[in-house]
């Protein structure tokens, strides 16, 4: 349980840092508060972790070719596709990703920043 909550925050954290990093990625109306940009913020974070749980494993076994051929990096490719499904699903005026470049770098962010906060908050 401890482990799902790990990861809801890590989810959390780099979904936070990819917004404040990249300018094509939005969260919400600028004119919002702190609060409902903070619960919008964990309610994409709750998306995210659903997407990547369901439809994630689905498409790397499908693209498991592609992956092998690129020693990996087409993981990036999928986690920008993981990321603009996000934004699809909780529609843009809660969280949006404006372009394809834009989430192959916020996918980057969010990797490198789940990582190192797992790394931090998982002490087994």
């Amino acid at each position: 349980m401890t482990s799902i909550l790990f990861r809801f925050i890590a989810n959390a954290v780099a979904l936070a840092a990819a917004v404040w990093l990249v300018g094509d990625i939005t969260l919400g109306e600028d004119d919002a508060s702190t609060g409902s940009r903070t619960v919008t913020l964990l309610v994409v974070a709750l998306i995210f972790g659903v997407v990547n749980l369901i439809v994630k494993p689905i498409v790397k076994l499908f693209a498991l070719p592609l992956l092998i051929v690129t020693l990996g990096l087409f993981t990036l490719v999928i986690n920008a596709f993981m990321l603009l499904l996000t934004g699809w699903i909780a529609g843009e005026d809660r969280f949006e990703v404006d372009g394809f470049m834009a989430a192959v770098l916020g996918g980057l962010i969010i990797s490198i920043v789940s990582w190192a906060v797992n790394l931090v908050l998982d002490r087994d």
